[in-house]
């Protein structure tokens, strides 16, 4: 099975079933790696080498040997052949990416704040509470450039380098970020290892993102705002792709959020005119955009190659 074939049936998979109703393997993934967690977090007053090499301790026992049994079922050819498409399609989300922001579009048309703050609390990290129309709007398209990454094209990107193996490293590694990867008294030093290693990963695929968004916008506007805003974000990945999308979409994103009760001043994105309702179904649209040049540009090297 071709590289591409492979993408299209979990891409059908994706569009058919969305994730798993019933325990999606990543949950039972979270509660192995919160299990490890018990055992190796150390208490707060110990050094911080001793609790980074913990976290990396961590990091290793929880995501090393499921990658090694799909590293190893995977040199079978039938193996390869059957589940390669099945392990992608469970290392992707862009049908649960859409559904989550349209379940905050659809109270934003309604002006129904509560339910909008309640759905965008979903996504975000960010204290939601207190949000205007306008700041959910931002922050809803804000996550859903930078969650095309996460959830859509390192993914992809990593199954082309690695086939299924590098697709599913990648995605613990992901998770062990999203659980451990705060920069909190608590996670600080244990996160260290696994805050890194998800910079490493999607350091490659953030910028081939942002350059598809550049392409399939306003290009101008998209690579001046890359060029200039995404040196001033804090994440060496998540700036370029919601740079680059501000100005692709020609919105207005960023400023200050509350996180878990303090203000963090973030820089601002994009240029242009501030974000409307419609806009969050215009960054929904430019991932399927994107997706879809993806797997063009997948077919065509295969083809010619």
């Amino acid at each position: 099975m071709t590289v591409a074939l492979a993408l299209l049936i979990a891409l059908i998979l994706d569009a058919i079933f969305g994730e798993p109703k019933k325990v999606h393997p990543l949950v039972l993934f979270g509660a192995w790696a919160s299990r490890i967690e018990e055992w190796l977090i150390l208490p707060r007053d110990r050094v911080s080498i001793n609790q980074k090499f913990h976290g990396l301790l961590a990091l290793m026992l929880s995501v090393l040997p499921i990658f090694g049994v799909i590293l190893i079922l995977v040199q079978w050819p039938l193996f390869n052949e059957l589940l390669s498409s099945v392990l992608l399609y469970l290392c992707i989300a862009p049908n649960s990416l859409r559904q989550h922001t349209l379940d905050i579009y659809q109270p934003l048309q309604k002006g129904n704040l509560p339910q909008a703050r309640q759905a965008i609390a979903m996504i975000v990290s960010r204290e939601t509470q207190q949000m205007d129309a306008q700041a959910i709007r931002k922050a809803t398209i804000e996550s859903t450039l930078e969650n095309g990454v996460d959830a859509i094209f390192a993914p992809i990107f990593w199954f082309v380098i690695a086939g299924p193996a590098g697709a599913i490293f990648y995605r613990l590694s992901n998770t062990l970020d999203a659980m451990w990867g705060y920069k909190n008294t608590r996670y600080y030093h244990f996160g260290y290892a696994p805050a890194r290693l998800d910079d490493i990963l999607n350091w490659i695929p953030a910028r081939l993102t942002a350059l598809s968004y550049l392409l399939l916008g306003d290009s101008q506007k998209a690579w001046f705002c890359y060029r200039q805003q995404s040196p001033l974000c804090e994440s060496p990945n998540a700036g370029v792709v919601m740079s680059a999308g501000a100005g692709c979409l020609n919105v207005k994103l960023g400023g200050s959020a509350i996180y878990h009760g303090q203000l963090k001043n973030k820089p601002l994105l994009g240029t242009g005119r501030s974000a409307t309702n419609q806009d969050i179904l215009r960054a929904n649209h430019l991932i399927l955009l994107t997706t879809l040049l993806w797997l063009a540009l997948i077919s065509l090297g295969e083809f010619l190659a």
